[in-house]
């Protein structure tokens, strides 16, 4: 699934490479683009439970009319994170920031803003992410 930013189309998010690791879980890759970027990072864990992606973006569709400061959610390796703002005309920025091995010498960091209308479009990516991860 393809994610694109509504003011630079060359830039945007790819999550791809779905598959079920074990009763509790399933991985994927997270593809990042932008002028001048390309960066990918395997093995991202979902848990079935309940993606924790999902409900995060569930409530920024819910509450498309923004708020102040940013929000955050990552996953519980920390490989993938991913931050909100909301802006006036009602526009909410997603920050997907990838830190693969952060520990290891060599980790690197890369990240990409998506820019969504706050209302419908996130409610579709809330849906479409659902639908990717189950």
């Amino acid at each position: 699934m393809l994610i694109r930013c509504q003011e630079n189309a060359s830039a945007g998010v790819r999550l791809c490479d779905r598959f079920d690791f074990d009763a509790d879980s399933v991985r994927y890759a997270v593809e990042l683009r932008a002028p001048g970027l390309t960066a990918r990072a395997d093995g991202v864990v979902a848990w079935k439970r309940g993606s924790g992606l999902v409900l995060f973006l569930d409530a920024l569709a819910a509450d498309y009319r923004g708020g102040d400061g940013e929000r955050t959610w990552q996953t519980d390796d920390r490989d993938l994170a991913v931050s909100a703002v909301f802006r006036s005309r009602g526009y909410v920025g997603l920050t997907w920031t990838l830190r693969p091995w952060r520990t290891a010498a060599g980790g690197w960091g890369a990240s990409v803003t998506t820019w969504l209308e706050a209302g419908e479009q996130m409610a579709s990516l809330a849906a479409d992410v659902r639908h990717f991860l189950t």
